[in-house]
């Protein structure tokens, strides 16, 4: 894959093709550390820490804290021990 650096405002800038993003996981907005290092730029993702509160919104803010989960009944030759 190639880019062109182009002129943006009083600043450049390259576009990245959409293709090299997904394969990176980085979505539109994220914000990216730039490092230069022995003639290489470097566009590194931020790792964010996401509390529990965070976490739990993905499932609809029930975490199932108390141990316990139904996995269903038996579908194949599993065996459910008691205890």
């Amino acid at each position: 894959m190639q880019t062109q650096v182009k002129a943006w405002g009083n600043s450049q800038g390259v576009r990245l093709p959409k293709e090299a993003l997904r394969k990176a996981n980085i979505f539109p907005d994220e914000i990216l550390e730039v490092k230069v290092s022995e003639g290489m730029i470097i566009l590194e993702k931020e790792f964010k820490h996401r509390t529990l509160e965070e976490r739990a919104q993905e499932f609809d803010g029930k975490l199932n804290l108390d141990g316990e989960t139904d996995w269903g009944e038996a579908v194949g030759r599993e065996l459910w021990c008691c205890g």
